[in-house]
């Protein structure tokens, strides 16, 4: 089971980034952001699973499915790829995984026996509002650039087709 949720999950993310329509990029990042979701469940966390799926699938990607339904061009002059963008944009992806890969290998990581092992939601929540508490802003600030990213989206394209 566990294979199957890593290949949808890379499945999705394959689909969000390859496909020059925007809507197959949202509907790829929904599918790779529900396979995080499953392996969230897939560890135990069922709360963080449920959050994934409410919180990304269900406000970040479908605010960007209703800007993308909201503009009048449904699919928006694609650019020219130019080949030194895309030659950075390797770059810099080979960059963003070298240094993942490097804190990965560093990092001194905790037996599972040493772990808590209450995950409920009153413990959750008492670590989101004491110990986590940047992370749970951060989570706030995504959700907002999102929700304006959309309203970008759906403003720029009306504004053209005037």
């Amino acid at each position: 089971a566990f294979a199957v949720v890593v290949s949808f999950t890379f499945a999705g993310a394959l689909i969000a980034v390859f496909p020059r329509n925007i809507l197959y990029n949202v509907l790829g990042l929904i599918l790779c952001l529900t396979g995080v979701g499953g392996i969230f469940l897939y560890l135990g966390s069922a709360f963080i699973a449920l959050m994934e799926l409410l919180m990304y699938v269900g406000a970040i990607c479908m605010s960007i499915v209703f800007a993308i339904m909201l503009s009048y061009p449904l699919h928006l002059s694609l650019p020219k790829r130019k080949l030194p963008k895309v030659a950075g944009a390797c770059g810099v992806a080979l960059l963003v995984f070298g240094v993942l890969i490097t804190i990965i290998f560093r990092t001194p990581w905790q037996p599972a026996a040493v772990r808590s092992t209450d995950w409920s939601v009153n413990t959750l929540g008492a670590y989101l509002l004491t110990r986590y508490d940047l992370v749970f802003e951060a989570m706030s600030i995504v959700l907002l650039v999102a929700i304006l990213g959309a309203i970008l989206i759906s403003g720029t394209s009306g504004r053209r087709s005037s």
